[in-house]
């Protein structure tokens, strides 16, 4: 394998009103290989005036295009469509996504072969959304429920699996009715772009599906535009918060999904081999670049010495490389900022009094000096008060806490002010579910780690978010209820009173 990139770069354009066009200002920025280190392909860097041209064409699309007065069943089959384009090209848009992200290929590969489920199940979805009719509590009325598309819909989507989580909420908003002009990541915008001609071959109608790509200015200009009725984010929480903040300015709908530091809750009566490679899975697959990261090992005090050893053992033989190759078992980071801030956690940690066991620094040698690696990190003696334990590294360390029993178990789980994700092991069903109920988590997994689905919602407690992603809570999410009350005699009423 080689580090080289190809000398003539391909070159991308924004897609605004089913067009492929330049951005207003004329500017171009480029994206980064992480594995190389070098710029790998050419992308625009929208402004202010491309992100009203974007709003204006979702706007027309929903009011006045052709989108606005489609059936769900016509809907359905656009979305259908598009499902069997992925599935088609699930090979090459994982490709995109590596040499974005630097995440695995078979992951990568992994997700974009997976995303024509999404779109199978929100096609079947698209003609299902019905009101109610509710018994009405005065004789002379028929009142009935609608269920509306929100409207148009801005996407804020992260680099660490872009088309995935695009697709989270593009699927259901799309069955819902509305449009949407989507915002990738600055370091990771070419497979949104690589997506609009999937969505274009499709036959989707201009303007329902727009991309703009730039810098945080784009992202925080479209989410304050008043044409837009909802914003979608995944991110961070600090920023996560700003985002609804400004979405509140002009009271658009906000769901958010944010960070984590979840608990993989090990017991002692867990089966360890299994428990290790779910902790081994929940940190270090996806260069734990992930907000379900199972950031936090909480292990009973009577295995700690055992699990760790067996954690240990398969971390340091974890094989970085290529994320191409497909023998790789941990790519780098996604970008070189990103690379020095796990770093200065790293020493954080070490000054706070944890203590290393393995990593904590940049990965060199054998092919990897030019790309943004970090070995595979282990620090125990973590106490529930360092920031190795409360705040978000967002890569592959893993903090090592230990408890006594189950109560001590669930209040470490708990002794966060997040609550995305978490991992229970024990061979003990009641256990596992007393302990299940009781973590203050949006999913919790049992003996298992980091498995999703388009059927089973997704989405954070406390200040890992709000709203849901996955599943028909998710179309919801994209729909107003209108309420329609029909007078049913004719009869006049005195005015001045309530009816």
């Amino acid at each position: 394998m080689t580090n080289a990139e190809p000398q003539n770069l391909p070159e991308y354009l924004l897609y605004i009103g089913g067009e492929f066009v330049p951005a207003s200002s004329g500017q171009t920025t480029h994206s980064v290989n992480p594995y190389t280190g070098a710029d790998w392909a050419t992308v625009p860097e929208a402004g202010p005036e491309d992100v009203n041209l974007a709003v204006a064409a979702a706007r027309g699309a929903l009011d006045h295009g052709p989108w606005g007065q489609m059936t769900g069943r016509q809907r359905s089959k656009l979305i259908h469509r598009l499902a069997g384009i992925l599935d088609r090209d699930a090979d090459l848009l994982g490709e995109t996504e590596t040499r974005d992200n630097g995440k695995l290929l078979r992951e990568m590969q992994g997700q974009c072969r997976m995303l024509p489920e999404w779109y199978e199940y929100y096609a079947g979805a698209a003609d299902k959304l019905h009101g109610e009719t509710i018994p009405s509590d005065k004789p002379n009325y028929f009142i009935y429920t609608r269920r509306e598309p929100v409207g148009v819909v801005a996407a804020i989507v992260p680099w660490n699996s872009p088309l995935l989580l695009l697709t989270w909420k593009l699927a259901p908003l799309l069955a819902a009715g509305c449009t949407v002009v989507v915002k990738p990541a600055d370091q990771t915008p070419v497979s949104a772009l690589e997506f609009a001609k999937r969505v274009e071959e499709a036959g989707f109608p201009a303007g329902v599906f727009n991309v703009l790509t730039g810098g945080a200015e784009v992202g925080a200009a479209l989410v304050a535009h008043p044409g837009v009725d909802k914003v979608a984010f995944t991110g961070s929480t600090e920023v996560g918060i700003k985002v609804g903040q400004a979405a509140m300015g002009h009271l658009a709908r906000v769901s958010l999904e944010l960070g984590g530091k979840s608990p993989n809750v090990v017991f002692a009566d867990a089966d360890l081999e299994a428990a290790a490679n779910g902790v081994i899975a929940g940190i270090f697959a996806a260069g734990g670049q992930t907000c379900i990261a199972g950031s936090r090992l909480l292990v009973q005090d009577s295995v700690h010495d055992e699990l760790v050893a067996r954690v240990l053992a398969r971390a340091v033989s974890i094989r970085l490389g290529d994320p191409l190759d497909p023998e790789t078992e941990m790519g780098p980071v996604a970008f070189r900022a990103h690379l020095d801030n796990i770093l200065r956690r790293c020493e954080a940690g070490r000054a706070e009094g944890a203590t290393l066991l393995t990593g904590g620094k940049r990965a060199t040698g054998h092919g990897l000096d030019a790309g943004f690696f970090i070995e595979p990190t282990i620090f125990t003696g973590v106490s529930a008060q360092m920031s190795l334990a409360t705040e978000e590294i967002f890569g592959p360390v893993l903090s090592v806490l230990t408890f006594r029993d189950e109560a001590e178990a669930v209040s470490l789980a708990n002794d966060s002010q997040y609550g995305l994700g978490a991992g229970v092991w024990t061979r003990d069903g009641q256990k596992a579910l007393r302990t299940a109920h009781a973590v203050k988590a949006g999913t919790v997994w049992v003996n298992a780690y980091r498995a999703v689905s388009y059927n089973a919602p997704f989405g954070g407690f406390k200040q890992s978010g709000t709203g849901r992603e996955n599943s028909l809570e998710a179309v919801l999410e994209y729909t107003e209820t209108k309420t329609v009350w029909v007078e049913l005699t004719g009869a006049t009423r005195d005015p001045f009173t309530i009816g």
